[in-house]
């Protein structure tokens, strides 16, 4: 991958390019950048697969450059980085791979860039895959969906990766994440979940969306209603009557028998 540095101070880009040299998988531009602008500017001029990019910087700052780069036709993938904590939670809102916290460690870098190459290899995968370079419905190309979402649990930033998420469920101004670790509350629509991971995750109620790859079954209670089961956790959802014909389709193309 080819890596771009943007960042306001001159030993923070040379202490980044000397780790990112140590590690010596990509190719690092000898152009760097010093605020937001200068950023968008050079990945027009460059156009690097990853930006390693800091928040606090003169002008236009790491966040507002960042939510500018969806703007490109093909964006580069994004790790942040800063001396601030608070901004984590923003920065996953703007599908950054990573959120790097100043000082960088080098196996935390390390470990960023691993992520970075695991969505690069997969992006190159879709564009063969999709050669012809056609848009979907409404004139743009789809966005790559996140790997990991950034919650806070106990005063404390967490990555959840999507792959150990049971559900989703919208609950009032909320919508509660269920995964292997216990539950976090997000602030974000179900639709926009529902739009990001769609093929991963399956709607069952108006309130409710169910990871595809944990589902063992539906069942009828005596009552009419239809329920959902997981097959790690002893938990049950209800499946509106709207849809339940494509609850049972999926189960059926999983080849899963419903229990009457």
């Amino acid at each position: 991958m080819k890596i771009l540095i943007a960042d306001d101070e001159p030993l923070a880009r040379m202490r980044l390019r000397a780790l990112l040299n140590e590690i010596g998988q990509d190719e690092v531009l000898e152009a760097e950048a010093t605020n937001g602008k200068e950023a968008l500017d050079m990945v027009r001029a460059y156009t690097p697969d990853l930006l390693m990019l800091d928040i606090g910087m003169p002008g236009m700052n790491g966040m507002e450059a960042a939510r500018r780069l969806h703007e490109l036709a093909t964006p580069p993938a994004v790790i942040f980085t800063t001396a601030y904590s608070e901004y984590a939670l923003e920065a996953f809102d703007q599908q950054a791979v990573d959120y790097l916290l100043k000082p960088i460690r080098k196996d935390r870098l390390k470990q960023a860039l691993q992520r970075a190459h695991s969505l690069f290899d997969d992006n190159m995968e879709s564009s063969e895959l999709s050669s012809d370079g056609s848009d979907d419905s409404d004139g743009t190309k789809n966005k790559p969906a996140r790997t990991h979402i950034g919650v806070t649990l106990h005063g404390e930033v967490k990555l959840i990766p999507v792959n150990k998420i049971y559900f989703f469920r919208a609950e009032q101004k909320y919508v509660t994440l269920r995964w292997t670790g216990g539950e976090a509350l997000l602030d974000e629509p179900l639709k926009h979940l529902e739009q990001e991971f769609g093929g991963q995750f399956l709607r069952i109620h108006r309130n409710a969306l169910v990871a595809v790859v944990y589902l063992s079954g539906w069942k009828k209670e005596i009552d009419g209603q239809c329920y959902i089961s997981f097959s790690e956790i002893n938990e049950r959802l209800e499946i509106s009557r709207r849809h339940l014909q494509s609850v049972k389709q999926t189960i059926k193309d999983m080849s899963l028998k419903p229990r009457d």
